[in-house]
């Protein structure tokens, strides 16, 4: 029986006791188990029991799961796989990265009461050098014998070769033996786990079942066993009495006194049984066997080891590259954390959306995305939503069939289809219709697209990031944007400071636009002076950094060569505070008295510029507008 308890989440502390059925898990009504956080898929996941122990299979979700392992994280997201067996204790991590629903599992499987079988004969490993005695002075059992070893010696260091030799060397020597399984222990040792089977007549691996009592009675002997006449000696063994075996032999393989795999041995063609003289060479060959198996796993093990070490050279080397983020300046408090939230949702399938005032750099840090992450062999494609009206951006994002409207001469492909299997960067969303918002919404849920005057929809596979200079909440409870496309769109939030929020990375903008625009107009400036970086500092930048380009543009074309960018240069807009002192005329006073004197003035003159509009005199100042309200109630003005 399977138990899933939510740890976090909206069902907190609820509890789903599951019977030995497919299950499903997900946001729809018709989930088995239904989560109703807004992240998750409305088909999820699925459990189901299989082979005695139960399977879990991420459904292709959007934001995809991960399976917590004690301090392993297992990502079943299809990056690696898209199921992976359940453990009793796992925790089950679905949707957002960031603030998953997570649940453990509680898996309680009964154990299948089965009479203990009698053992008719059994060799334990001291009687090793007394069974090769006795075998030796038969010739033909030697003969046999000396073949068998020599074909599972010279089997290589490929472990299926070696279990092949094996199995085809067990049929050599036992001439009653009709079907042949070897079971080997996985790393922890507690799950033994069928790896080869073969048969006198060629039987495929699938049709063969083993018996895990004959399993279970040679780690209790700890000792090679025969059971004879098997199924009325393990008339509990439902396998055995399945498979009509009439008589079987179990024998360990040891890697010194732990035993690492057993191979089982049966009759399955023929009444005659096992005698203990073929229990002798099965054990003598299993202990041949067991050293060429152990090599092989050696080598097997290594070779996994050095592919990991590949990986995760591999990854260090993406990682650090990701880190990087050359083509985004900056060295804030502010920046570093959005550095920080990139690296973890680059190779993510979760939907970003980036908000910012314009000119802070969101199709910079949209492409960057792409660019380091796993889709970056295929297009990154950007759309503007608020440059075309809504039938021309429908077509535009979905594409278009011949003559579903007029001027559709031809069959058009939209930019989803040319973006398929890479990012599509869809700036300024607030501006999209809510129609065509109803439409993007089936693309995220469904994955396909339908384009206009099309019958058919399509399947495709893109990453989604938006982007939008607006408050998209805000546009939500005033009716202008969809909330649950909010919810889809809202996954994995990330907020670009404006620059006067991040004043101390003006000066590595300012230079690195500098070695820019010299090396493209080809003229030789000096640097900034410091009279002229104080003055760019202290500029509030309403365009941000788009505005500090285009002003470090127009200096190096105006600036002497070889010369010093100096205060004069600079545009008006941001010398205003030049003379600032002369002009207000300060009477004398204390210094928070003349200090005051000067912000009167600047609060009067702004709202002059900005012919009264307090907002956008609060952007200029860089305060809020109910900031702006304090200081002008302050001055009665």
């Amino acid at each position: 029986m399977l138990t899933l308890e939510v740890l976090q989440g909206q069902q907190a502390g609820r509890r789903f006791v599951l019977p030995d059925t497919v299950i499903t898990l997900g946001r729809g009504v018709s989930a088995t188990v239904q989560l109703t956080d807004f992240h998750l898929s409305g088909e999820h996941a699925t459990v189901f029991f299989e082979e005695d122990q139960y399977i879990f299979r991420d459904l292709r979700s959007t934001n995809g799961s991960m399976v917590l392992r004690g301090h392993r994280r297992i990502a079943v997201d299809g990056s690696e796989r898209w199921e992976l067996p359940l453990r009793d204790g796992d925790r089950l991590a679905l949707g957002d990265p960031a603030t998953p629903v997570i649940l453990v599992c509680h898996i309680d499987l009964p154990e299948v009461a089965a009479e203990d079988p009698r053992v008719l004969a059994r060799k334990a490993p001291e009687e090793l050098p007394a069974v090769a005695h006795r075998l030796e002075s038969d010739p033909s059992d030697l003969a046999t014998l000396y073949q068998a070893m020599k074909r599972v010696g010279s089997s290589g260091l490929e472990l299926s070769r070696v279990l092949s030799a094996t199995a085809q060397s067990v049929l050599d020597v036992v001439p009653r033996a009709s079907h042949i399984s070897v079971l080997l222990a996985d790393d922890e040792a507690d799950r033994f786990t069928p790896v080869h089977s073969a048969s006198r007549e060629g039987g495929s691996a699938a049709s063969l079942r083993t018996s895990r009592t004959v399993l279970r009675r040679v780690l209790e002997e700890r000792a090679a066993v025969l059971v004879s006449n098997a199924p009325e000696e393990l008339s509990g063994s439902e396998s055995i009495m399945g498979a009509q075996i009439m008589s079987t032999i179990g024998a360990p393989l040891w890697h010194g006194a732990e035993i690492r795999g057993v191979i089982q041995v049966d009759n399955r063609a023929s009444l005659e049984v096992f005698d203990e003289r073929d229990l002798d060479r099965v054990t003598v060959l299993a202990s041949l066997a067991s050293l060429a198996i152990d090599n092989a796993r050696m080598v097997q093990r290594l070779r996994v080891a050095e592919q990991q070490v590949r990986e995760e050279v591999s990854f260090l080397k993406e990682r650090t590259l990701k880190r990087s983020f050359s083509d985004i300046i900056g060295e804030s408090a502010s920046m570093k954390a959005i550095f920080h939230q990139l690296t973890r949702v680059i190779d993510t399938r979760a939907t970003i959306h980036i908000e910012g005032e314009t000119g802070t750099g969101k199709e910079l840090v949209a492409s960057a995305i792409h660019y380091q992450g796993r889709r970056r062999d295929k297009l990154f494609v950007a759309a503007n939503c608020a440059a075309l009206p809504e039938n021309l951006l429908e077509s535009e994002l979905f594409g278009h069939k011949k003559g579903s409207f007029t001027g559709a001469d031809r069959d058009s492909k939209g930019l989803f289809a040319v973006a398929d299997g890479g990012t599509l960067f869809l700036d300024e969303i607030a501006e999209m219709s809510i129609p065509l918002q109803a439409k993007l919404l089936r693309v995220l849920q469904e994955g396909e697209i339908r384009p206009v005057g099309a019958t058919r929809s399509q399947n495709v596979d893109v990453r989604i990031i938006s982007a939008t200079n607006k408050s998209l909440e805000e546009e939500v409870e005033r009716g202008r944007f969809r909330q649950d496309l909010y919810y889809r769109l809202h996954v994995f939030p990330i907020r670009l400071p404006p620059l006067r929020e991040r004043r101390e990375d003006i000066p590595l903008l300012a230079r690195h636009f500098l070695v820019k625009y010299t090396a493209e107009i080809k003229k030789d400036v000096a640097g900034f002076s410091q009279g002229a970086m104080d003055q760019l500092v202290g500029h509030t930048w309403p365009g941000n950094v788009r505005e500090l380009e285009n002003e470090v543009q127009r200096l190096v074309i105006t600036c002497d060569e070889g010369g010093f960018i100096q205060p004069e240069h600079l545009s008006q807009r941001i010398r205003q505070v030049e003379g600032l002192v002369d002009r207000i005329g300060p009477r004398q006073g204390t210094l928070r008295e003349m200090m005051e004197q000067v912000e009167r003035y600047i609060l009067r003159e702004s709202l002059r510029e900005h012919e009264g509009n307090k907002t956008r005199t609060a952007v200029t100042l860089g305060i809020t507008r109910e900031g702006l309200h304090k200081k002008l109630a302050k001055y009665g003005m």
